[in-house]
């Protein structure tokens, strides 16, 4: 193979890696979408199932635990009182137009 061609592919294999992350979807995209929401326990929930915003909720409800942790232990409190804390909180910044637990079901804002 010639020194071009093997530059091309390199220079071709970078540029598809940089790609993916555009694939991903964001969770924005999965609100907008109607395919996440904000459930009653302080974390992100499944409207429709999708692998895609799966794997976004996954990602980010860890973050949010380990985040959540952190602040019980700072604050003396239990992680149940966080997560309610929490819930409450991005339940009422949540946009009109997306979806929000309210009584075990998916409602939009």
């Amino acid at each position: 193979m010639k020194i071009n061609n093997k530059l091309n592919l390199v220079m071709l294999f970078g540029a598809l890696c940089l790609s993916f992350s555009v694939w991903a979807m964001s969770l924005d995209d999965a609100k907008n979408q109607g395919l996440v929401g904000e459930n009653s326990s302080g974390y992100l929930g499944l409207v429709v199932n999708n692998s895609e915003a799966k794997a976004v909720i996954d990602e980010i409800n860890e973050k949010r635990k380990a985040q959540y942790l952190k602040l019980a232990k700072k604050n003396n409190l239990s992680l149940a009182q966080v997560e309610a804390l929490a819930a409450a909180k991005t339940i009422e910044k949540t946009q009109a137009g997306h979806y929000i637990e309210v009584n075990g079901n998916w409602v939009k804002k």
